[in-house]
C-alpha cells in the first residue's frame, strides 16, 4: 500500500480523497493555484504544493508541474479526481512512464473509451447495445443529411470529442441536420481541437442511466448497480439517485452485465461508469464510458456500503477486489443534490464572492465512513464560512447526499436538509432543487432528460415554487416578531406606565413585486408549549428552536417537525421554507392602515444602462463611447466559472459612456456602460 499520494485536483473531490486516504493511513499532498491558497483541501492535506496562477490552464492542467510535485514530495501515486486531467490519456501515460502510479485506469483504457467513435466500435464488438447510427467521421453537411434520412429522424449530431453539452445538436428534419452538423463541427474545433462529428438515432423520452463498474488487475470486474441521472439542465446533472425508479431487476442485470463486458474488453482496472440512454420501453443503448470517478459516486456508496475511492486506491496498489458480484448489496435509496453557486432566478448565471454564511445541515454520515442503518445526511464540500467562491472554476459549493429507507423517505430527508442549508454571500440553486423535489412528476418518478426544459421553459421563477401551505411562512414570521417583542418586554428600567406591551393582534404585511403586497390579520396566543397563530381560519401551534441573530430555525408546527430559515433585515423578516421565500413586516392594525396610504417610491429607471447580470471578469468591451449600436449587436463579454456570457443590445441606441474597463472584476448589477 502507498505511504503517500498526491491529489491532482481541488474543491470537494480533493477533500473527499483526503478523507479516504486518512482512513487508510496514507499521507496526502494537495496542489493549489493562487486562487486556492487558503482553500479547504489545502488545509486538510498533510502537505501542499503551489502549481501556479489561478486559471486552470496555468495550474491544474499542467501535467509537468503535477509530476514534479509528486517527485518533490515523495508521493508514490496520484489521484486525479474528476475533471481537469482525470481522463487525459497522455497525462496518465506520462505518470506511468515516470514510475508513479496513476490511481485510475491504465492509459490504454482511457484512450479506448475517450474517443466516442472508437468506443462505440468496441462496444459493438463486446456485444453491448448501441444506438443505430453512423459511427464514422462525416465530411460534409450533405452527407450528414443523407445519413440522417437513412437512420430516420429525429437524430442526434455529436462531436466525437464532445462533452458537457458542447458539440451536440438534435435534428428533426433536413434543415436542422444540415445546420446542426455545421454548428457541431465549429463548436468541437474551438472547444476540443477535434472537429469529427457522428450521427445516431435520438431516443424519445430518454433517460440517462449509468452503471458503476469496478475492475482490478487480476481480471475481476463487478457492477455496483445503477444511478438515475435524468434530471439535467443543459446536459448538466442536477439531481442523481440510486437506484433508478424506472429500472426493473431484469433490465438492471442486463445493463450491468453489458457494462462488465465492455470493461473487460478494455482491461479496465479502477472505478468507471458506463452510461446508457434508456427509452420508454426500457430499451437501452450504450452512450459512453467515463474512465474516472463520477461526481455522483456518493449515491452508489450509500446503497452498497462500498467506499469507491478506497477501492480505486487498493486496485491501483495491485490488490484484488475483496468481494464478488454476489456480495454487492442494494440497501435503501440515496439522492444527491448539487448545490451550485448560481442564481437560479437569473437564468442560473454564476455567482462568485465570499461565503458570508455557510452552515450545512447537520450530518450523520461522512465520506469514507460507514452508512448508518436508519438513514443519513452527508455533505461533501470544499468550502467553509468566510471562504471565497472564485470565478475561475466550476460553480459547485457542495454535494448534499441523503440515504433513506425508500424513495419517498429519501425525498423527505432531502427537502428537510435543503431547508437547513444556509448559504449567504453568493446565490445558490437551493430553491430550485426544492421545487424539483416537490414536483408531482418527480415524486412519481415520471421524468426523462427533457424534464427541466419542459417544466420550466421560461427558466426558473419564484412563482414556480409550489408550497403545500404558504400561510405557514406568514405564521412563522408572526412568531418571530412575537419573540422579539417578548425580549423587548424583559428589558429592565422601562418607564412605568410606558412598558413594552406584547399584544396578540397583528397584521403581517408581505412584500410584493411592486412594493407592499397583501395585509394579513393574525391573532397570537402563547402558552408554555407553543405560540399559536390564527390566520385566514387556520391555526398554527408553533414551537420554535431558534436563537436571536441566527438563521436556521427548527421546531414543530401542529405536532410536525420542520426546518426553516428566518432572518431579520431592518423592519423586514425573511422566511424561507421548501423553496418558497417571503419578506414580511409584522405590525399593529393601525400601522397597517397607515401603511396602505403611504406613497410607493418606485426603483430608479436603469433602462439607459447596461448592467452586469452576474459577477465575473469583463473579458471584452466591443463598443466605444459615441458609437451607434443596433438591437442584437454585441456590447460586452463577461467570463465566470468556465462560462462566457455575451451581452447584446436590446434596442437601437448610442453609447454615452463606458463605466467599466476591460479586465475589471464586476459585481452583479454593476453598470458597464450608459446610453443616450
Amino acid at each position: 500500500m502507498f505511504e503517500k499520494i498526491l491529489i491532482a485536483n481541488r474543491g470537494e473531490i480533493a477533500c473527499r480523497v483526503v478523507k479516504t486516504a486518512r482512513k487508510m493511513g496514507i499521507a496526502t499532498v494537495a496542489v493549489y493555484s493562487d486562487a486556492d491558497a487558503g482553500a479547504l483541501h489545502v488545509r486538510l492535506a498533510d502537505e501542499a504544493v503551489r502549481l501556479g496562477p489561478a486559471p486552470s490552464r496555468e495550474s491544474y492542467l499542467l501535467g509537468d508541474r503535477i509530476i514534479a510535485a509528486c517527485k518533490d514530495s515523495g508521493a508514490q501515486a496520484v489521484h486525479p479526481g474528476y475533471g481537469f486531467l482525470s481522463e487525459n490519456e497522455a497525462f496518465a501515460r506520462r505518470v506511468e512512464d515516470e514510475g508513479i502510479v496513476f490511481i485510475g485506469p491504465k492509459h490504454a483504457s482511457i484512450a479506448a473509451m475517450g474517443d466516442k467513435i472508437a468506443s462505440k466500435k468496441l462496444a459493438r464488438e463486446a456485444q453491448v447495445n448501441t444506438i443505430p447510427g453512423w459511427n464514422e467521421a462525416i465530411d460534409t453537411p450533405e452527407h450528414a443529411v443523407a445519413i440522417a434520412r437513412d437512420i430516420g429522424y429525429p437524430v442526434m449530431i455529436k462531436a466525437s470529442a464532445g462533452g458537457g453539452g458542447k458539440g451536440l445538436r438534435v435534428a428533426f428534419d433536413d434543415k436542422q441536420a444540415f445546420e446542426g452538423y455545421t454548428s457541431c463541427r465549429h463548436e468541437a474545433r474551438a472547444a476540443f481541437g477535434d472537429d469529427r462529428v457522428f450521427i445516431e438515432k435520438y431516443v424519445l423520452n430518454p433517460r440517462h442511466i449509468e452503471i458503476q463498474v469496478l475492475g482490478d488487475a487480476h481480471g475481476n470486474v463487478v457492477y455496483l448497480n445503477e444511478r438515475e441521472c435524468s434530471i439535467q439542465r443543459r446536459h448538466q446533472k442536477v439531481i442523481e439517485e440510486a437506484p433508478s425508479p424506472f429500472i426493473d431487476d431484469a433490465t438492471r442485470r442486463a445493463m450491468g452485465e453489458q457494462a462488465v463486458a465492455l470493461a473487460r474488453a478494455v482491461n479496465y482496472q479502477s472505478a468507471g461508469t458506463v452510461e446508457f440512454v434508456v427509452g420508454r420501453e426500457r430499451d437501452f443503448y450504450f452512450l459512453e464510458m467515463n474512465t474516472r470517478l463520477q461526481v455522483e459516486h456518493p449515491v452508489t456508496e450509500c446503497i452498497t456500503g462500498i467506499d469507491l475511492v478506497e477501492q480505486m486506491i487498493r486496485v491501483a496498489a495491485g490488490e484484488p477486489l475483496a468481494f464478488t458480484q454476489a456480495d454487492v448489496a442494494r440497501r435503501g435509496w440515496a439522492m444527491e443534490c448539487r448545490i451550485n453557486a448560481e442564481d437560479a432566478l437569473r437564468n442560473f448565471l454564476p455567482s462568485t464572492g465570499r461565503l458570508v454564511h455557510y452552515l450545512p445541515p447537520a450530518t450523520t454520515m461522512e465520506a469514507a465512513g460507514p452508512v448508518p442503518v436508519g438513514g443519513a445526511v452527508r455533505v461533501d464540500t470544499g468550502v467553509f464560512e468566510g471562504g471565497e467562491i472564485p470565478m475561475y472554476y466550476d460553480s459547485m459549493i457542495a454535494k448534499l447526499v441523503v440515504h433513506g429507507f425508500d424513495r419517498s423517505d429519501a425525498i423527505r430527508r432531502m427537502r428537510e436538509a435543503l431547508n437547513g442549508f444556509v448559504i449567504r454571500g453568493v446565490a445558490s440553486n437551493i430553491a430550485f432543487q426544492s421545487a424539483l423535489l416537490a414536483h408531482p412528476r418527480f415524486v412519481a418518478g415520471d421524468f426523462d432528460t427533457g424534464f427541466i426544459a419542459e417544466q420550466y421553459p421560461q427558466g426558473f421563477r419564484a412563482e414556480d415554487v409550489v408550497h403545500e401551505d404558504p400561510d405557514f411562512l406568514l405564521a412563522l414570521a408572526a412568531v418571530t416578531y412575537r419573540r422579539y417583542r417578548e425580549r423587548a418586554a424583559r428589558i429592565t428600567g422601562q418607564l412605568p406606565g410606558h412598558e413594552m406591551r406584547i399584544g396578540d393582534e397583528f397584521v403581517v404585511v408581505v412584500k410584493g413585486a411592486g412594493g407592499i403586497g397583501e395585509h394579513v390579520p393574525v391573532h397570537l396566543r402563547a402558552d408554555a408549549a407553543a405560540i399559536t397563530v390564527e390566520l385566514r381560519g387556520k391555526s398554527y401551534a408553533i414551537s420554535e428552536d431558534w436563537t436571536f441573530g441566527g438563521i436556521r430555525a427548527g421546531g414543530s408546527c401542529n405536532g410536525h417537525s420542520f426546518t426553516a430559515q428566518v432572518e431579520r433585515d431592518g423592519l423586514w423578516t425573511r422566511v424561507a421554507h421548501n423553496g418558497r421565500r417571503i419578506e414580511a413586516m409584522v405590525m399593529s392594525a393601525r400601522a397597517s392602515e397607515l401603511l396602505r396610504v403611504m406613497p410607493f417610491k418606485p426603483p430608479p429607471d436603469l433602462g439607459k444602462f447596461l448592467l452586469s447580470p452576474m459577477p465575473g471578469l469583463l473579458a471584452q468591451l466591443a463598443v466605444h463611447a459615441g458609437q451607434a449600436v443596433h438591437a442584437g449587436e454585441r456590447l460586452a463579454v463577461i467570463e465566470a466559472m468556465k462560462m462566457e456570457n455575451v451581452l447584446t443590445a436590446t434596442q437601437d441606441g448610442v453609447v454615452k459612456a463606458l463605466l467599466a474597463a476591460q479586465g475589471d472584476s464586476l459585481a452583479v448589477d454593476q453598470p458597464i456602460m450608459s446610453f443616450e
